[in-house]
């Protein structure tokens, strides 16, 4: 009867949180660093299978900090890590074949014994319109490092985010790499050469 009357009380309060809930010109926002909600991230990546479909796939450890300048937000420094063994594929018949393990560990493929990490770290940042920029910096994978441009838009700000009443960004991002960069290129061009990479993070200020 308790958990009943608790889960009404918050659902009729919602609508009240929402009316409340002011968002924040990014300029107004507190500088400092903001670390990434990690219950409200993800990096999802899409690569050609034989030109028939977008093979999909995503990686579920996945870390970053903005170090955010709200006086000249271009400025910022944004740094963000993937663990290349976090690999999820859903493949379909797991108890046969582990094929998540094959990517991850297959030197291959991801080869996270050798390279247990995937590296962005921002070099500079432009807006290009109120809510949208280009972050550019330099991606570490496989062992190189090549420069990435991620094509970012801000979804929005808060200086007092509903409910945790904390300031926090939230971002939506993609970019495109060629695996060749990276000296992969296995199977191409049955499996393509660019690899489309779509993100979603929230970040926190604590």
């Amino acid at each position: 009867m308790f958990k009943k009357i608790l889960i009404a009380s918050v659902l009729l309060s919602l609508p009240v949180i929402q009316a409340n809930a002011q968002t924040t010109p990014i300029k107004e926002m507190p500088s400092g660093v903001y670390k990434l909600d990690k219950n409200h991230a993800s990096l999802t990546w899409k690569v050609s299978h034989m030109g028939l479909s977008k093979y999909t796939a995503r990686f579920t450890k996945i870390d970053a900090s903005l170090e955010f300048n709200s006086k000249d937000p271009a400025k910022s420094k944004l740094t963000a890590t993937i663990d290349p063994a976090s690999v999820k594929t859903d493949y379909p018949d797991a108890a046969k074949k582990d094929f998540d393990k094959e990517l991850s560990e297959n030197d291959g493929w991801f080869n996270s014994k050798k390279f247990p990490e995937i590296k962005f770290e921002s070099t500079k940042i432009e807006f290009t319109s109120k809510n949208k920029g280009k972050v550019h910096g330099n991606l570490t994978f496989l062992g190189k490092t090549k420069p990435t441009i991620l094509d970012v838009t801000l979804n929005e700000a808060y200086a007092k985010m509903p409910y945790l009443q904390i300031p926090a960004l939230g971002f939506s991002a993609k970019t495109t790499i060629k695996r060749s960069d990276f000296n992969w290129t296995n199977y191409t061009p049955m499996i393509g050469d660019e690899v489309e990479i779509l993100i979603e993070v929230e970040f926190e200020k604590k």
